[in-house]
């Protein structure tokens, strides 16, 4: 792909480890990494995994590595909804990630074999976001909602809208071409070409 000029972007659970992360990684250019909960009970019960290993594959990312990466996290109502455990995972990523790593809270709809819970209520996804903008994180979004604010890009310096969208389409841009602020001329963090 690198020889071709294509990006390479990994949409991964994260659950790998050691040399076969080294090897994945080693041909990334970005990734996006499902941060299912941020409980063990989570991991085991409903994944058969656990969460170390994708927390160390977040903390490898960000410490040997140079792919941009986000976080995405399906918060189901009764399963990894609680403020508790929002705020708990919010902070671990402000702490051990920085407050650049862009976190995505987004909506369950029931299907397949999960069919005895509600949607998540869009009011859960924006008081999520809240409590990980309280934590120092800069990038916090919500999905699977129409939810423009929780969908917007600001500048964590001034608050001037930086990406506004809607779905999947980009309906404002307030930045640089290479990622400034127009206003205020702080960077936003990203790849930007």
């Amino acid at each position: 792909c690198r020889r071709e000029n294509l990006r390479t972007v990994a949409v991964t659970a994260g659950y790998i480890r050691g040399e076969a992360r080294r090897d994945f990684f080693a041909g990334m250019d970005a990734a996006n990494v499902d941060l299912k909960a941020f409980t063990d009970r989570f991991y085991r019960d409903l994944c058969g995994g656990d969460l170390q290993t994708v927390l160390d594959t977040l903390v490898y990312l960000k410490r040997e590595t140079r792919v941009w990466f986000e976080i995405t996290t399906l918060l189901i109502p009764g399963e990894n909804d609680s403020e508790g455990e929002i705020d708990a995972l919010s902070r671990w990523v402000a702490r051990e990630l920085g407050p650049d790593v862009p976190l995505h809270f987004t909506a369950f709809y029931p299907t397949w074999k999960l069919t005895d819970r509600p949607p998540t209520p869009p009011a859960t996804l924006r008081r999520a976001r809240q409590q990980a903008l309280r934590a120092g994180l800069r990038y916090v979004y919500t999905g699977n909602v129409r939810d423009p604010d929780g969908a917007a890009t600001r500048c964590h310096a001034c608050g001037n809208l930086l990406i506004a969208r809607d779905g999947y389409t980009l309906t404002e841009w307030g930045m640089e071409r290479d990622g400034r602020c127009r206003r205020c001329g702080t960077a936003c963090a990203g790849v930007f070409e």
